[in-house]
């Protein structure tokens, strides 16, 4: 912010102190006034102590100089302990007549009325400096222009008294006005030095403050571990990624202080070593063991510090990353990579597939003998198998356009859901009894129908590979939580999955059969998030015949709308054949 035109100088900025006690730090100018307030206090003890001591001797006789003492020293001390931190400003106010003003009547008045045993006039030099160091430029030399004239006027009063040395007094109190002119113009400027100084101090360690913390911020963010350690393995700084890693336990509230502390750190404490002993950065595949737990794979990256930019101390930074989120996404990568080849290679089989079946057709309606019909009908069973597999690698890439299209978004659930069940378990000759509970509610979701139809017919299909053919094998259930969502549930006997299956059960290209391409459930779930649902497993029971019986069991929750729309109705749309898995 730029000065005030009449707090400017040649020398630059006249107010020093004027930017500073308009901020929220004023110590330093608090300092600065309580040095000035303690130099008046001893001054005017002194001063007493003076008049007290020369009335005692008798070299004085005048009390009114004791009297201006004690007043003096009265006046300092009232200031020194209840008077806060003022800037004088640049004008004659009354700040400056209750501090300057009067030092200047005190200090004369003694030299005028105690005449020539005691020179008084070196005590002016603390007025003046008040004056420029909590003024301005203008009030300095103001105030040592003031002082100037009363030596000056002293020095007239004693010619007019039959002085007879007057040349030599005129002379000296101009030289001594001169000094002090001198004195208000070299200390403003210093101070004025000081307070821009304080100021760029002050300004970069706000800034060096608010890097700090950005950094701190970004650092306890980081997914991988950060560690600062010292020449002799103490950690001067780790964050929560760090501490998390290197806990024996996940549960550990982990307090690292010495990389001694623990044997499986001893791995690190070697690296940050060796960073020591070279002055290079390391990187290096390290194991930390604790006991009772297994083996924990880290990649350690050391960056040691210049010694020269933290006064010949040292410092390491240490890296780690987990090894094992390391590998999940290079298989992540690999996955992607693995996506877009399967799908350019199924778009290049789907034409020469689809000559294979009609070649096959064709030669089929030819033959007559058995065996060459079993063959054609092998044939045509495989190309069925490979022409779903291409689907749903295109389904799952979103390159195949969808059927379908025009449905509305709104659909009934129950309804949709009956009907997909019905002629689903017809075509698998599945019994339709028990099995299907539809909710009493009019349930209205957000969903395309054709969608639904797909991802309902791929957990039924799923169901059907483990559960037994019997009525109860196999249940389907639509229920209303609440005014805006609601749950479809396919649940089937069977045994529990493995827990490495679970764990990938939504994963393109992840099957615990064979002949599966693996992206049924993966095509349901981006289907279900493209429509605002979810779909979820979970190990459930039911009760089949009067008794408990475990099984697994798949629901989507659905975003429920207020009511059916009047025109929506999908029994158009085609139904067979699905791609599925």
């Amino acid at each position: 912010m730029a000065q005030p035109r009449a707090a400017r100088s040649w020398f630059g900025p006249a107010a020093p102190w004027a930017s500073v006690i308009h901020t929220d730090d004023t110590r330093e100018f608090s300092r600065i006034w309580q040095g000035f307030m303690t130099a008046r206090f001893t001054l005017g003890l002194m001063l007493l102590v003076l008049q007290v001591t020369l009335l005692a001797i008798g070299n004085s006789h005048s009390k009114i100089l004791l009297l201006i003492s004690l007043a003096y020293f009265a006046s300092s001390l009232t200031t020194g302990l209840f008077g806060r931190p003022l800037f004088l400003g640049d004008s004659f106010n009354r700040h400056w007549i209750r501090l300057v003003g009067l030092d200047v009547l005190a200090f004369s008045s003694l030299q005028i009325l105690q005449g020539t045993p005691v020179n008084y006039t070196p005590l002016f030099a603390l007025p003046i400096l008040l004056a420029s160091v909590l003024g301005s430029l203008r009030l300095a030399l103001g105030t040592a222009a003031g002082v100037t004239m009363i030596l000056l006027g002293s020095t007239l009063v004693g010619y007019l008294d039959g002085g007879t040395d007057t040349t030599v007094s005129l002379l000296q109190a101009a030289l001594t006005g001169v000094g002090y002119f001198a004195i208000a113009l070299l200390a403003n400027q210093l101070s004025s030095r000081l307070s821009s100084e304080g100021l760029r101090v002050r300004s970069s360690q706000a800034a060096v403050n608010l890097q700090r913390q950005v950094n701190e911020l970004v650092i306890e963010a980081l997914p991988d571990g950060v560690l600062v350690v010292d020449h002799l393995g103490a950690v001067l700084a780790a964050n929560p990624a760090a501490l998390k890693l290197l806990a024996a336990t996940p549960q550990a509230d982990l307090r690292l202080t010495h990389l001694n502390l623990e044997p499986g750190w001893q791995p690190l404490l070697e690296l940050t070593r060796q960073s020591f002993a070279q002055g290079l950065g390391q990187q290096q595949d390290v194991t930390i063991r604790h006991e009772g737990q297994g083996p924990r794979r880290i990649r350690v990256s050391t960056r040691p510090t210049n010694p020269q930019d933290l006064d010949g101390e040292s410092l390491c930074v240490l890296f780690l990353q987990d090894q094992r989120e390391l590998e999940a996404r290079m298989r992540t990568e690999k996955l992607a990579s693995m996506g877009r080849m399967s799908t350019a290679v199924a778009h290049e089989i789907r034409n020469p597939l689809a000559a294979i079946s009609q070649a096959n057709d064709l030669l089929d309606e030819d033959l007559s003998d058995p065996r060459h019909k079993r063959l054609t009908h092998m044939v045509g069973q495989n190309a069925q198998r490979l022409a779903k597999i291409v689907n749903d690698i295109l389904n799952a890439s979103r390159a195949q356009p969808e059927d379908g299209s025009l449905a509305p978004l709104q659909i009934d659930l129950n309804e949709t859901v009956g009907r997909v069940w019905r002629d689903w378990s017809n075509q698998n000759h599945r019994p339709q009894g028990r099995p299907l509970d539809i909710s009493t509610q009019d349930i209205t979701v957000q969903f395309e129908g054709d969608h639904l139809r797909r991802v309902l017919v791929n957990l039924l299909d799923n169901a059907s590979r483990f559960a037994p053919q019997r009525a109860d094998g196999i249940q389907v259930q639509t229920q209303g939580l609440h005014t805006h969502a609601a749950t479809l549930r396919v649940w089937s006997e069977g045994p529990p999955m493995d827990r490495t299956v679970e764990r990938h059960l939504f994963e393109p290209f992840f099957s615990s059969e064979s002949r599966s391409s693996g992206l049924g459930l993966y095509i349901c779930r981006e289907l279900c998030e493209g429509h605002n649902a979810s779909i979820a497993y979970q190990r459930n029971t039911r009760d089949i015949e009067g008794a408990m019986v475990e099984g697994n069991e798949f629901f989507v929750n659905f975003v429920r709308v207020a009511a059916p729309l009047a025109a929506a109705d999908d029994s158009t749309l085609p139904l067979w054949p699905l791609p599925t898995v």
